[in-house]
């Protein structure tokens, strides 16, 4: 199958666009820059320069495709808006696979973003959800709801190096997935005819709250954490004020985001018909613990590695060579 990968160089992206390669499929992926898309190049993968806000780019990136997996989402250090690249990108692309006869479109929502209309980046999932249902596009719509590779920085790292962890008040449970297991039911969205024009929940086997991920990250480094607890008050007033500014607005639209983890609403779903669907075993999926478990034994392994080493170099440095008396 011939699939384009739109939003490849990301966190989720590049996974799904591996994955696609191992399967066997034929992969182009659109990139805004060649240069830092090289190493999916490397993988076996087409590159294509475009850009969805572009539409007079996506004609030819569209060429003899039978899917689009589409990855693509503004972060926060982008140039343009969520807006931009979220809506008005996203209607740009799906308005071209419809004049293009695209097979199948398979977009990356978020779980629950129809209860969050306040929140920039959840209200404009939705609206892209309901867009291309009434596209007339063949979809599959696909809900994922956090990564597990975003719990690295945010807790395993400041916890193994004795730095401050960052939480609010709040405690709403996540139910994370890696990436990598995402990426599985992305790719079998293209293949299954059974997921045609439907809406799936993609979640982890369980949800976490922020202090049940911090007792987990203590007892696999064996750290006791530094928690910060930061205020929601002050978090909506930093929002308001990168509101105030062009540069700083994506900034202001992620921060909209702590209103999810204020909402005490846990974000977790039954899987049980998306694995039905997809054909894939709930026991195959990574759990948190396996996850970071594998971190930190890699972690902890190299921290041991460099240890030795700066051991081994020190003893030898204070080696004195002897000199002999003329």
């Amino acid at each position: 199958m011939n699939l384009l990968v739109v939003g490849a160089t990301g966190t989720l992206g590049r996974q799904i666009a591996r994955r696609a390669i191992d399967e066997g499929h034929q992969v182009r992926c659109l990139v805004r820059s060649p240069k830092k898309a090289a190493f999916l190049k490397e993988w076996g993968a087409e590159l294509v320069p475009g850009d969805i806000c572009k539409p007079e780019t996506l004609p030819a990136a569209l060429e003899n495709i039978d899917a689009i997996i589409d990855a693509a989402t503004a972060r926060a250090t982008d140039s343009l808006s969520i807006r931009k690249i979220d809506w008005e990108g996203k209607v740009n692309l799906i308005q071209a696979a419809k004049v293009a006869n695209i097979g199948r479109y398979i977009f990356l929502s978020i779980l629950k973003s129809e209860d969050f209309p306040n929140v920039p980046l959840m209200d404009i999932k939705r609206c892209t959800e309901v867009f291309l249902t009434e596209s007339g596009l063949n979809y599959t719509i696909l809900q994922p709801c956090g990564f597990m590779q975003g719990l690295i920085g945010q807790y395993a790292v400041p916890i193994l190096d004795n730095q401050v962890v960052w939480v609010t008040g709040e405690n709403t449970p996540i139910a994370y997935m890696d990436t990598i297991d995402i990426a599985k039911f992305a790719v079998r969205a293209a293949e299954v005819p059974e997921a045609e024009g439907k809406t799936f929940p993609i979640v982890g086997t369980r949800a976490w709250n922020a202090e049940e991920v911090i007792q987990l990250c203590e007892r696999l480094s064996g750290k006791e954490a530094k928690i910060s607890r930061v205020p929601m008050g002050l978090l909506r007033a930093a929002r308001a004020i990168t509101r105030v500014f062009q540069w700083t607005q994506n900034i202001s639209d992620r921060l909209a985001f702590t209103e999810v983890i204020a909402s005490g609403q846990p974000l977790d779903a039954s899987m049980e018909e998306t694995y039905a669907t997809f054909g894939l075993d709930a026991k195959d999926t990574t759990t948190l613990e396996e996850y970071l478990q594998d971190y930190y034994s890699r972690i902890l392994k190299k921290l041991r590695e460099i240890g030795y080493q700066a051991d081994k170099y020190k003893r030898q440095k204070s080696k004195k060579t002897p000199f002999k008396s003329q």
